[in-house]
């Protein structure tokens, strides 16, 4: 490992404060799609609009991901980790007073351009404080923050927060404010933890940024870790993006029907917590992005085939959610392990998966409203996103040369 921290307890305090970065990112990802109902109502919504929103942020990381990636493999985590949360605790606030569609899409837009800070800035942070074969599990705890935060998002904003504070706009206001706070936090917190940059070629001349992009690109395993990234998107973006107002149409009250999306999150805490560190410790990178496949796809089709059986919904829900816990983390670990990628490369390698990969996530909650709006029905929609989870397994069927 080329970079080296003096003091242990420095390395834990800034994987600590990364879980909590991530945490706020996905709280205030997932504010919009809790409160979907008041503000379609509010605002007027079609569900095409409402779709472009929920796919607004993942569609902003298709051109920025690449381009972040290289960044921040050359100024560091620290830096950019904490740009990433001012930007997106603004954009936050200012979509507390969005009058329509435009000024909240902008907005929106705008919270991803801050959320690739912390999306790829992780990545590089754990590479560059533990060793590869730690990579997977020291993932997992940052990936446990977000889950945290997506979850509190419709566990606590909506049913909670909502009413305390008066309505959504102000839950987006002081929502945004708590995470500008908290970027000056992150920046005090990590001020001791000496990095030294992986990337030994810390030049933003287009020509290095040329052949770093090169060698991520003709990585054969690069790209089906690509494929992987795009299913995996398609079907976290799109089932949490709609999950709530699905369980609504269905007749579920909004409290509990949140609690369907803190149930799918629940999913993904156990598939984070096993899955990548049981490959850590057996060596079955492979086998195991196959397993978490099979639980997407198995899973949704339960979420399809028992709509009017809540239980067995529900049970649906959460082995869709521990294959996802269980792909993400290693969508951010295998890229370490891979020769001629490795440490150094590690951000740059896991903004391409998502420069590309987040064509699903937009198209996820994009091709649910859209179907919709055509059908009357979120069966078709959920039909297509049951496809993930084969293409999933299938792409890790395909790796070779990795655990």
């Amino acid at each position: 490992m080329s970079s080296r921290i003096s003091n242990r307890w420095w390395v834990y305090l800034a994987l600590g404060l990364g879980s909590v970065s991530y945490g706020c990112l996905l709280f205030i990802w997932f504010l919009l799609p809790a409160f979907f109902t008041p503000v379609i109502d509010e605002l007027g919504l079609t569900g095409w609009q409402a779709g472009i929103l929920a796919g607004a942020i993942p569609l902003t990381y298709i051109p920025l991901s690449l381009v972040s990636g290289l960044a921040i493999d050359r100024v560091g985590p620290r830096w950019a980790m904490g740009a990433g949360l001012l930007i997106f605790g603004c954009a936050g606030t200012a979509r507390g007073f969005a009058t329509g569609f435009p000024s909240l899409l902008a907005m929106t837009l705008l919270v991803g351009v801050g959320a690739t800070g912390i999306t790829f800035g992780l990545p590089k942070l754990v590479a560059a404080l533990f060793p590869a074969q730690q990579v997977g599990s020291a993932s997992t705890v940052y990936v446990l923050g977000s889950y945290a935060g997506s979850a509190s998002a419709f566990a606590i904003g909506r049913p909670i927060l909502g009413p305390a504070l008066g309505g959504w706009r102000h839950v987006f206001i002081w929502s945004g404010l708590v995470v500008v706070a908290f970027a000056f936090v992150w920046f005090v917190g990590t001020a001791r933890v000496t990095f030294q940059p992986v990337n030994d070629e810390r030049t933003f001349s287009i020509g290095s940024f040329r052949r770093d992009a090169g060698r991520v690109l003709s990585n054969r395993n690069m790209i089906l870790l690509v494929v992987v990234g795009i299913a995996y998107l398609m079907v976290s973006h799109g089932l949490q993006g709609w999950l709530v107002t699905i369980f609504e149409t269905r007749g579920i009250r909004p409290a509990p029907a949140g609690l369907t999306t803190t149930v799918l999150v629940a999913g993904q805490v156990i598939g984070a917590l096993s899955i990548p560190p049981l490959s850590d410790r057996f060596s079955i990178r492979r086998w195991a992005v196959v397993l978490a496949g099979l639980l997407v796809s198995s899973g949704t089709m339960m979420l399809l085939a028992f709509d009017s059986e809540l239980l067995l919904a529900a049970s649906g829900i959460v082995a869709v959610g521990v294959g996802l816990g269980g792909v993400g983390p290693l969508l951010r670990a295998i890229p370490v392990e891979l020769a001629g990628i490795g440490p150094r490369l590690t951000a740059t390698a896991v903004g391409f998966i998502f420069a590309v990969g987040e064509v699903g996530g937009f198209l996820g909650p994009f091709l649910i409203g859209s179907l919709r709006d055509v059908t009357d029905s979120f069966t078709p929609g959920l039909a297509v996103v049951a496809t993930g989870g084969i293409v999933i397994a299938a792409a890790g069927w395909q790796m070779t040369g990795i655990q």
